[in-house]
């Protein structure tokens, strides 16, 4: 039933731009695709908990990676990183902005981390921010463009995976197409999001925000480091960075965030950088800060689970097929609606595209695209969706680095900015490419 997956889709949506919690409105959604694909409701709650396992290293990831910040935070170290970025950037708000970007750039193929940086970086910098009177929302909007673009045009990294997957999955359904070509293809979409980059950091969100006269919501962290003292680098200084490199090293070698993570965070006690005594403190902010997005990837993976369970995503898709003939852009501007929908539904872009190329390469092929064309549309339609949608990492990272004080909320400050700056242009840049190509 292909009304399902529509309607709880725009449910979550909704539910989330009224402000019900993105963990409750995610169960809400669940549940109402189920029932509308005629499940019993304790079928359906049995579906969603069983898959709720497939983000669990992910969630346990995310706790261990709040832990490891809050034991770096509490060395003074970021002190340091504060004070030196205040005195290169006093005043350069743009350019700070464009700096984040330019690393989170890094996380995605340079030293492949994804958003594991997010909780070590940007909460000693809101202090920062806010002096600087910074809109959180283009931050939020930098860091996205960071965590995203990269996987889509660059071939290294979490990139190569991506555009990997984009060409085993049209080679597994009919058509032959190079690495290479499938980075051609994905430039179209990554021009647009560098679009949207511009018109968020250079128009949407230049404006100075004064943060003081925002209330907190919920138990703000007290990580946060804004000492105007002279830093003085110490030897539990070095031995974080050991512990830092360490953490990079294990997770680059084995990719499991979770080793990684692990490594880091035992090392800084074993080192003593931080006393052990410390412990309870450190794991009970890390998962203050990090716990939530834990729990929200565990319940979009449930979420995820009974869309499929229900077969709402299949029969869109074929629900779709009937839809696509005569003008290519008809054909193109449906295909790309269904990508947005399966990818605000399961949140991961990797994950969306074994189920698209299945609908777009037959119909694609018939309706005279190009291999290079299907390889746009493929790519743009897994991509979009992720930007902007509650339940991705590539919005939940940012707003775990933004709202450590609680004035930085996840649907209007992350989801809805991201979604207009990077969805839209990805959208048409796709169109037009895929039409023209």
């Amino acid at each position: 039933m292909a009304i399902a997956v529509i309607i709880s889709v725009i449910l979550m949506s909704v539910l989330s731009l009224l402000k019900v919690n993105v963990l409750l409105a995610i169960v809400i959604s669940a549940m109402s695709a189920g029932l509308i694909a005629g499940l019993p409701f304790t079928e359906i709650v049995s579906i969603f908990t069983s898959n709720m396992g497939g983000s669990a290293n992910t969630a346990l990831s995310y706790v261990l990676l709040g832990g490891f910040a809050v034991a770096i935070s509490l060395t003074g170290i970021t002190k340091g990183l504060v004070q030196g970025v205040r005195s290169v950037m006093s005043g350069q708000r743009v350019a700070l902005m464009v700096l984040i970007a330019l690393i989170a750039s890094l996380s995605q193929n340079v030293v492949p981390v994804h958003i594991a940086f997010i909780p070590i970086l940007i909460p000693p910098l809101l202090a920062l921010f806010d002096r600087m009177e910074i809109d959180r929302r283009g931050v939020a909007t930098a860091l996205t463009f960071g965590l995203k673009a990269p996987y889509i045009t660059l071939p290294f990294g979490f990139g190569l995976i991506f555009q990997g997957i984009v060409r085993d999955n049209m080679a597994e359904n009919g058509i032959d197409i190079g690495l290479g070509s499938v980075t051609q293809a994905m430039i179209v979409p990554g021009s647009g999001m560098l679009l949207g980059l511009i018109i968020a950091l250079g128009i949407t969100y230049r404006k100075k925000r004064d943060y003081s006269q925002i209330e907190p919501k919920g138990q703000p962290s007290d990580i946060e480091d804004d000492d105007d003292t002279p830093f003085k680098f110490e030897l539990k200084h070095a031995m974080t960075i050991i512990a830092i490199f360490a953490a990079l090293g294990v997770q680059w070698v084995t990719e499991e965030m979770v080793l990684g993570a692990l490594t880091g965070l035992v090392l800084m006690f074993l080192l003593v950088a931080v006393p052990y005594r410390q412990i309870e403190n450190v794991m009970s902010q890390g998962i203050s800060m990090m716990g939530m997005i834990a729990f929200i990837m565990l319940a979009a993976s449930g979420f995820a689970g009974v869309l499929e369970e229900t077969g709402s995503v299949e029969a869109l898709v074929d629900a779709s097929s009937g839809m696509l003939e005569g003008n290519p852009w008809i054909i193109a501007t449906v295909l790309l609606l269904v990508g947005l929908f399966i990818t605000m539904g399961i949140g991961t872009s990797f994950g969306t595209i074994p189920i698209l190329a299945v609908l777009y390469v037959p119909i694609a092929t018939a309706a005279g695209f190009s291999p290079l064309a299907i390889a746009v549309l493929i790519g743009t339609a897994g991509a979009l969706g992720d930007a902007g949608s509650p339940a991705s990492d590539s919005t939940l990272g940012p707003t775990a680095g933004l709202n450590v004080d609680g004035k930085h909320d996840h649907i209007w400050d992350t989801c809805v900015p991201t979604f207009l700056h990077f969805n839209i242009p990805i959208f048409i840049f796709g169109l037009i490419g895929a039409v023209m190509l």
